[in-house]
């Protein structure tokens, strides 16, 4: 058995389009769940891991919604990757570093300062992300995608 297991998450809003929580390609609809196949799961299954990083991830997008309407910022969409790390440590296994990468997607360079702004208030406002006890990073991109007319 290994002394360290790596696991990850997806989550995406688009305007117009409803928030989602993705793992891999082939997960079934109907959310079953496992223990991780590392830990004698069933292979291809949620487990307990990718649950907790898709509820950061979810939690990290509707904070910052919640945050961008009154900042009135004027963004494409949001897609927040998560990763976990974790450790037998003495006491047990437990998640030990959580790396989370948002990457922003506006329509022009003049909402970049308000991007950030937002980015980093959605940082210190999220609930989950308050409430973990591992050391959390948060690795930020904007992007700009412009609109072209058909």
């Amino acid at each position: 058995m290994e002394s360290q297991y790596s696991y990850h998450a997806n989550a995406q809003f688009h305007q117009h389009d409803r928030s989602f929580v993705a793992i891999e390609q082939g997960v079934p609809r109907l959310i079953h769940f496992s223990a991780p196949a590392e830990f004698g799961g069933e292979p291809g299954v949620w487990t307990p891991e990718q649950f907790f990083l898709a509820s950061v991830g979810s939690c990290f997008i509707e904070t910052f919604k919640a945050v961008a309407k009154p900042s009135k910022l004027d963004f494409q969409g949001i897609e927040v990757s998560v990763d976990g790390i974790i450790e037998k440590e003495p006491g047990g296994w437990r998640f030990t570093n959580i790396i989370i990468h948002p990457t922003l997607i506006i329509f022009n360079d003049e909402s970049h300062e308000l991007g950030q702004r937002v980015m980093a208030k959605t940082e210190r406002n999220c609930l989950v992300v308050r409430s973990l006890a591992a050391r959390v990073e948060v690795d930020s991109k904007i992007l700009v995608e412009t609109l072209t007319s058909a």
